[in-house]
């Protein structure tokens, strides 16, 4: 059943361990990178190689390359959030003085780690939507401060392989006409 898909959504974060977890595991509060503002948009883009001759007679072409990101403005956030979105970030807290120490940059720092991002848009009359992706910020980040409006961190995910197929997006999708 074809759809129209209207909303947001939420985004869940955490580390990946080589195998994605159930959608329950992940949907979880403590699991929330943050509420997100304008919503997220995901993007698939193939690079492909055609070799054909000069009278362009015979061709053929095979995928060469292929690229997605996973992008989303970030409103709730704190310190912690930080550490997820910066491969340099350190954290170190004093519970005596109730301060969060965020220390970003160096690059021996770089951490490697890649987290599974999975986006779920909730939709009660057409089915829900799910999008899992395993990568990392790769696009840093900016917060600006304005007298006038909330601040929000627009991370941009890069995809990497979640399976030994090349796997680079799982989007599930609830369709009421499936039948067995």
């Amino acid at each position: 059943m074809e759809k129209i898909v209207l909303g947001s959504g939420k985004l869940y974060i955490d580390e990946f361990t080589g195998t994605l977890p159930e959608d329950a595991e992940i949907e979880v509060e403590e699991k929330l990178l943050g509420l997100i503002q304008s919503g997220a948009s995901l993007s698939y883009k193939p690079s492909f190689h055609e070799a054909k001759d000069d009278l362009g007679l015979v061709s053929k072409k095979i995928i060469t390359d292929e690229e997605a990101i996973l992008k989303s403005g970030v409103m709730t956030w704190n310190g912690n959030t930080l550490e997820k979105l910066c491969s340099t970030a350190r954290i170190t807290e004093d519970k005596t003085k109730k301060i969060r120490i965020v220390k970003i940059g160096g690059a021996a720092k770089y951490n490697g780690k890649k987290y599974v991002l999975h986006f779920v848009h909730k939709d009660s009359v057409d089915g829900d939507i799910r999008i899992t992706i395993v990568g990392s910020n790769e696009a840093g980040f900016e917060l600006a401060f304005a007298k006038d409006k909330e601040t929000v961190i627009n991370a941009e995910f890069k995809a990497q392989p979640q399976d030994n197929e090349g796997t680079l997006i799982l989007y599930k999708e609830e369709d009421s006409s499936i039948t067995a």
